[in-house]
């Protein structure tokens, strides 16, 4: 499957509004007061410190950011705007594959040759016509009774085929990653295996995200998304899973008001730096992630259907 030049979710995406519109400037911080970090742990000092700094870490950007972490291994979590709606762009791939097994798990099948095709493109690449074949597949009504029975009551599928303005929430992402990294009767554990493998090998100018600043002892599983719309910019995602060697937390970050993709980028990396130092603080800086590629914010010039 050839790569294209942007992210495969913009193009479906941006296809919602008919054409390709302009991308206009982010919008003004909004007057009223911002919503606060919220913290909690079982580790003592944790949640205050991940409070002061995932708040230092957004401090003076224009991103109107989400934002909700869970630990299993010091029972914390963080939230901001947990619960406020963004489009999904490509994060919500993970969705389509989830819902994909879960259907499939009905029936005790294992995925076809085109599907596990379709997947793989779908994931590690971020392909729009893979994503596109597997929506139309499944129907909104598979898709729609895998949200229930994940208890994904936030996120809204998006209509007329348009899945990347599926709306979403951090808190929903979340209970997502919660699924795909414990036993659960919803997803079997090769599901969610296959899954996380997946999102364990996307491709490196994909890589970007929550895994900046993670541990090099962790696993490292994550999906992003971005796209461009006229209204609240850039639209930048990232959730991800570290898992393995006594690492068991996931990230979810969403943004949009960006006035730029990097923007949104620089963001989400320096909310999730923030997480991991805290989570990890003994980890040196010769072990800790840092992406090798800055993503690329063109536009595309011409719709695919």
């Amino acid at each position: 499957m050839t790569y294209h030049r942007i992210h495969r979710g913009a193009i479906a995406a941006t296809l919602a509004l008919g054409a390709l519109a302009p991308v206009a400037a982010a919008a003004p911080a909004a007057a009223a007061t911002a919503p606060a970090v919220a913290c909690t742990s079982g580790k003592a000092g944790l949640a205050a410190k991940l409070t002061k700094d995932i708040t230092a870490a957004l401090k003076g950007r224009r991103s109107t950011t989400a934002v909700s972490l869970y630990d299993r291994t010091t029972k914390t979590t963080c939230t901001l705007r947990a619960t406020q709606k963004y489009d999904s762009a490509s994060v919500v791939k993970v969705t389509v594959l989830a819902a994909l097994l879960w259907d499939a798990k009905k029936t005790n099948r294992y995925l076809t040759s085109r599907e596990a095709r379709l997947a793989t493109d779908m994931i590690t690449k971020s392909d729009n016509n893979a994503t596109s074949a597997l929506w139309r597949q499944l129907g909104m009504t598979k898709i729609k009774g895998f949200l229930a029975a994940a208890g994904m009551t936030q996120t809204v599928p998006g209509t007329g085929g348009y899945w990347g303005l599926t709306r979403i929430t951090a808190h929903d992402e979340q209970k997502l990653l919660a699924l795909l990294t414990a036993k659960n009767a919803v997803l079997s554990d090769n599901a969610r295996k296959y899954t996380l493998g997946l999102m364990g090998k996307v491709i490196s100018s994909q890589r970007w995200g929550t895994p900046a600043g993670a541990p090099s002892s962790a696993t490292i599983q994550v999906k992003n998304g971005w796209l461009p719309r006229s209204t609240h910019g850039w639209r930048v995602h990232s959730i991800g899973a570290f898992t393995g060697n006594g690492h068991d937390y996931a990230i979810t970050v969403l943004t949009h008001d960006n006035a730029t993709m990097n923007d949104g980028v620089n963001t989400v990396q320096a909310v999730s730096r923030a997480i991991h130092k805290a989570l990890n603080p003994t980890a040196s800086a010769s072990t800790l992630y840092a992406p090798t590629q800055t993503p690329r914010e063109e536009i595309p010039a011409v719709p695919q259907p």
